[in-house]
């Protein structure tokens, strides 16, 4: 019997972690798409037009991103870059890029 349970503990950690590095690879993948324009992991070349997003606030993006969404901020590509993004979604890049060190 705890042969059984030490297996199944470890078949859960297995899962888990496969589960995990779904989610930060599927998140990666998400976030290279902003890169470029905005550099990798989110860090812009110094004296670009185009701000960094690496270590923003996440609640500082989601916002943006809303008001890209909804043309309350003036953009030239970014308002229909954003459309394209589902909540879920906007709340996962700014998670990664609030992770980033600037």
């Amino acid at each position: 019997m705890k042969s059984i349970l030490i297996l199944m503990s470890a078949c859960a950690f297995t899962w888990s972690a496969q589960a995990q590095d779904r989610n930060a690879l599927l998140q990666n993948s998400l976030a290279a798409t902003c890169a470029n324009c905005h550099g990798s992991f989110g860090r812009s070349f110094d004296g670009a037009s185009i701000g960094n997003l690496a270590g923003m606030p996440a609640k500082q993006i989601v916002e943006q991103m809303k008001a890209f969404q909804s043309g309350a901020r003036p953009a030239t590509v970014m308002h229909q870059l954003s459309k394209g993004y589902s909540d879920a979604q906007i709340e996962q890049l700014a998670s990664y890029f609030a992770a980033q060190n600037k």
